[in-house]
């Protein structure tokens, strides 16, 4: 079939923040590659927003159609009402392309309201473009090493977009027009009754901090006097994140010993693990601390801007080409120090 030929509907979905008052940032990025995509392939644009109330958030997007759904169903994440409102919009908008922010919101609908319209969903998008054949999609896999193009003659076509690969869209003036859609809900049989989360410090997972700190096995180790001081290194790496605002990550090896029996830090899980066998984000700047920089540490750092390393082996892997800048230094001195800059700062 030659895709090249037929004529595409895009439409971005995009949901409210935890505040309501405001797009999420993943949909404000999903909107800039719905219209770098319309740009590049000429078709049409439709955003369709699902929230308590979709008027404030239209504010400042672009001069395209734009369908919402609204209502106190819709204000907390529920799979049957965000399924039924995001079915909704597709049929709505007749959109044969569909992208969809990532994120838990959207993340564990979208897949099923695929199957509802009876198209095909990709997840881990980073690029769209036009192709010889049509659209073509690029992912990630294998923990983000190894990178595939896709193309589908399916429709509706569902692209989850991975956070950070697009530039978020910046609201301008004006207030465009709304089309309402009604949606027929279900019986409901799950109430939001409140949100509880950890503490700011107590949260260590930060996707959308703009540091990324990164611990390694080396804190917990022997020290030059011989001894081990995890309580201290733990003050030391919580003092940091409380004053920089970082999202915190580990080696393996280290969220690896309160399992054989070692001294761990306690406020590491595998959550914070990166690389190979983790998590791979996206920051603007990251620090690596008591790391060795071997090939399956730099896996998680792969779509990190800035990366700097503190090491006292001047010939560890960070040195070979994997990190911008190399502190030949003593990371409990250089973290304690740059406590105390803070500090004063405050």
């Amino acid at each position: 079939m030659d895709r090249s030929r037929i004529v595409e509907s895009i439409l971005v979905l995009t949901h409210a923040d935890e505040t309501g008052s405001a797009l999420s940032k993943a949909s404000l990025e999903a909107i800039t590659a719905g219209q770098d995509l319309a740009a590049r392939t000429r078709e049409t644009l439709t955003i369709g927003i699902v929230a308590a109330d979709a008027t404030t958030l239209s504010k400042g997007l672009p001069s395209t159609k734009l369908l919402a759904v609204s209502g106190e169903a819709f204000a907390q994440p529920r799979y049957a009402t965000d399924a039924a409102a995001c079915e909704a919009l597709c049929r709505a908008a007749g959109a044969s392309i569909v992208l969809v922010p990532a994120g838990a919101r959207f993340s564990r609908v979208a897949a099923g309201v695929a199957y509802r319209l009876g198209g095909a969903i990709d997840t881990h998008i980073t690029a769209i473009h036009a192709g010889a054949d049509g659209l073509e999609a690029n992912r990630w896999f294998y923990r983000q090493r190894v990178e595939a193009v896709l193309t589908r003659d399916a429709r509706p076509w569902f692209l989850v977009l991975d956070a950070g690969t697009h530039a978020p869209f910046v609201p301008g003036e004006g207030s465009p027009q709304i089309e309402t859609v009604a949606v027929h809900l279900p019986a409901l049989r799950t109430t939001v009754t409140r949100i509880q989360s950890p503490k700011q410090d107590e949260q260590t997972i930060r996707p959308d901090a703009k540091m990324l700190f990164v611990t390694g096995a080396g804190w917990t180790k022997k020290q030059p006097d011989g001894q081990t001081h995890v309580d201290e290194a733990g003050n030391l790496i919580l003092a940091f994140l409380r004053a920089t605002g970082a999202s915190l990550g580990s080696s393996k090896s280290l969220v690896d010993q309160g399992g054989d029996g070692n001294s761990v830090l306690p406020f590491l899980t595998h959550m914070n693990q990166i690389g190979q066998t983790g998590a791979t984000p996206r920051h603007a700047k990251g620090l690596s601390t008591c790391c060795h920089g071997e090939e399956p540490h730099v896996v998680g750092w792969r779509f990190i801007a800035d990366r700097r390393a503190i090491s006292l082996d001047a010939n560890c892997g960070w040195t070979r080409g994997k990190a911008d800048v190399v502190y030949v230094a003593d990371a409990f001195q250089v973290i304690a120090k740059l406590n105390e800059l803070l500090a004063k700062e405050k």
